[in-house]
This record gives structure tokens, sequence and C-alpha cells, in this order.
């Protein structure tokens, strides 16, 4: 099932609205995510940042794949298997976790914050590298 589009991605920043995201942005958020991990730019640290400034598909290439296999490929049921009771579709108001509105927010203030303090230590690393200490 694919989420909302208008409550998927990022939408702000420290509290700011972002706006229309712009290729500055997402070179600027690529390069946060390669000083984080103490590398240069690369293609997949673009594709990462564009996916979480769009709110893009979060799936991993391979289960992608899985996915975009017709269902009687990807379904082959054990023969004499029963089966087991489907789980109730969220609401409206909660994603495919079962979290509401405001549980997914907290978590995406806490996951930016996360970055916020990974990114400033790789900062501090690398001031502490340059001044030679």
């Amino acid at each position: 099932m694919n989420k909302n589009p208008l409550t998927k991605g990022m939408i702000e920043e420290n509290s700011a609205g972002i706006g229309e995201v712009s290729g500055e942005m997402v070179e600027d958020r690529a390069k946060e995510i390669a000083l984080i991990a103490g590398h240069p730019v690369t293609r997949n640290d673009t594709e990462q940042a564009l996916r979480e400034l769009t709110g893009g598909d979060e799936m991993d290439p391979k289960q992608a794949f899985i996915e975009s296999a017709s269902e009687d490929e990807r379904w082959g049921p054990v023969p004499g298997s029963t089966g087991h009771q489907a789980k109730e579709s969220p609401s409206e108001e909660e994603d495919e976790d079962g979290r509401s509105e405001s549980a997914q927010l907290v978590e995406e203030g806490v996951s930016e914050a996360g970055h916020e303090q990974m990114l400033q230590a790789a900062i501090a690393e690398k001031e502490k590298e340059l001044s030679g200490g």
C-alpha cells in the first residue's frame, strides 16, 4: 500500500518549511550524508538525499524488485496450508505500522535531531583534523 504523498517526505527542517525541493537542497543533503559517512559524495548519497527530501521509496532495491513481481510470481502457497487471519487495515489517520500522525511527526523529529548530531560531530572531527589536533 502506498503512503499518502501529502504526508510523506520531509516538509520541515528545524521547524521551518522547506518548500519545493531544489537540486541545491539535494546536493547539500548528499554532502551531509557523505560527511557523516566519512567519504566523498557518491551517487548513492545523492539518491538517498533525494529519497529523504521527497519521501521516495525507502525500500532497498532487492525488496523493490521482489515487490515489482506479479502476485502470482511472488506468492507460492505451501500445499496443505490453511492460511491465517490477515491483520486489520490501518485507519486513514495511521500509517501501515499503526502509528498516529503525531507519532510519525515525533519519529521524524527524532530522526532529524539524530542527523543534526551526527553532522555536527562530523564537522567537529573535520575541524579537529584540519587544525592538527
